[in-house]
């Protein structure tokens, strides 16, 4: 752990130049430049709004910002563990010419998918504010429960991206079984309430991103303590996998050049 800490210190400027180089390259050929990362998430919102509210006629308190919430927590979580899949490979001018621990690759993902988090959640605050969402203490919690999302979606990147480099077909399946934890994840519905007990525990607890979207929209938007033991159960899994993963990424990073 502590070879780690070092190489995170040692890497960080790169993490974050890399970072910035990515989301001006995202920019770069676009009209809207950075605003679409703003209108991508209110675009979504409106679908599914209109999903729920128009087509199902059912909906939750304060729903722009019910949707916002679960939108912005799942698309950096997915986007991370996608992109990760394939880190290694899609990385190969730098991985086979100029050693840097593969790990850093996904700090360097989630940093730019990061900044699009704190724009969303800046656009979730000014939606709070025009909904006039009564504000407690209790909303103090985002902030560990957005550790708590980085610390799992890292330690799951971190395993798929060393299996990535051996397995060619990980990406695909990957891709399906995000499409199946969307849909499980409570996104534009509220599984407490929806779904009967006691499945509707079962799904929200042992489905990380469930859990954190409810926890998140329980502390911001409806004043609640979120489940906090289950959180620091998810939080010590996720140092858990991070532990798993930059150990077998250590030990067979040589091996990923000749595989590539």
């Amino acid at each position: 752990m502590k070879e780690f800490i070092k190489k995170v210190q040692k890497y960080y400027k790169y993490t974050i130049y890399s970072g910035k180089a990515e989301l001006k390259s995202e920019t770069a050929n676009s009209h809207l430049s950075w605003l679409w990362w703003i209108l991508d998430p209110l675009l979504f919102m409106l679908v599914y709004s209109f999903l729920a509210l128009i087509v199902f006629g059912k909906g939750e308190k304060y729903f722009s910002a019910f949707v916002f919430i679960g939108l912005t927590c799942w698309q950096f979580f997915e986007r991370t563990v996608k992109q990760s899949v394939t880190l290694v490979t899609k990385n190969s001018q730098i991985v086979t010419k100029v050693y840097i621990p593969k790990y850093i690759l996904i700090f360097v993902k989630m940093f730019s998918n990061g900044i699009k988090l704190s724009i969303s959640f800046c656009l979730v605050f000014i939606m709070m504010f025009l909904l006039r969402v009564p504000i407690g203490l209790n909303i103090l919690f985002f902030i560990p429960i957005l550790l708590i999302l980085g610390v799992v979606t890292f330690g799951i990147s971190t395993i798929l991206l060393h299996f990535g480099v051996f397995v060619e077909d990980l990406a695909n399946v990957i891709t399906v079984l995000l499409k199946l934890v969307f849909y499980l994840s409570g996104i534009f519905y509220s599984i407490v309430g929806r779904v009967d007990e006691p499945f509707a525990s079962i799904l929200q607890r042992l489905n990380p991103v469930a859990l954190i979207i409810s926890s998140m929209r329980d502390c911001m938007i409806y004043s609640k303590t979120p489940d906090i033991p289950w959180l620091l159960l998810w939080l010590l899994v996720g140092f858990i996998l991070s532990y798993i993963g930059i150990n077998v990424i250590h030990k067979y990073e040589n091996s990923y050049v000749k595989v590539i």
